[in-house]
C-alpha cells in the first residue's frame, strides 16, 4: 500500500516524528514526504503531522486535512502543553473535525514537544508583574519538562503505533 507523510513543524518536533515514521515503514511504498502538497494525495494512506496551535492543529495542516478525500489517515502531532492522554485526545478530537466523513482514521499519536525559548522568557516577565497569574509556576515547570521531548521513548511509542496499524 502506498503512503505519504505530510507534516507541518514550527520548532522541528513534528518533523522529528515524521522522520521516525519514515524510518519505520517500507521506503519503496512512500510516494511523498514533506510539507502539505497535493502530490501526497496520490497515496492510499496519509500520515499527517501537525503542531498544536490554540488547542488544535496549525492552519496549514487544517487546510490540507480539508482537502483529503477517501483516504486512510494516521494523525500525529506534538503539543508543548499537556502531558496527559486526556489533553491529547481533546486536541485530536478537534483535528479530526477537519476531515471529511469519507476518510478513515487508522491511528493517532501525540506527544509533548519543546517550545521556543521566547515562551519561557514571557513567563519569566510575568513573574515580575504585580498581577497574579494563576498556575504560572506550573506553566514554567511544563515548559522545562517539554524541553526533553520528543525523546527516544516518544519515538519508540510512535513507531509502535504506526506498525500496529498496517
Amino acid at each position: 500500500m502506498s503512503y505519504a507523510i505530510v507534516y507541518s513543524s514550527r520548532t522541528g518536533n513534528t518533523a522529528h516524528l515524521a522522520e521516525a515514521i519514515r524510518e519505520a515503514l517500507p521506503k519503496e511504498e512512500c510516494v511523498y514526504f514533506g510539507k502539505a502538497d497535493d502530490a501526497a494525495l496520490k497515496a492510499d494512506r496519509l500520515y499527517i503531522g501537525f503542531w498544536t496551535d490554540k488547542g488544535t492543529c496549525d492552519a496549514d495542516t487544517e487546510a490540507f486535512l480539508e482537502s483529503v478525500q477517501g483516504k486512510e489517515v494516521f494523525l500525529f502531532g506534538t503539543a508543548g502543553f499537556g502531558r496527559d492522554a486526556a489533553y491529547f485526545d481533546q486536541v485530536l478530537g478537534r483535528v479530526k473535525m477537519n476531515l471529511k466523513a469519507d476518510n478513515r482514521i487508522v491511528g493517532t499519536y501525540m506527544c509533548q514537544g519543546r517550545m521556543p525559548r521566547s515562551v519561557r522568557e514571557r513567563y519569566e516577565k510575568m513573574r515580575e508583574s504585580t498581577v497574579h497569574i494563576p498556575n504560572l509556576e506550573e506553566l514554567i515547570e511544563n515548559f522545562d519538562q517539554a524541553l526533553a521531548h520528543p525523546n527516544d521513548g516518544d519515538l519508540a511509542r510512535l513507531r509502535q503505533a504506526v506498525l500496529e496499524n498496517p
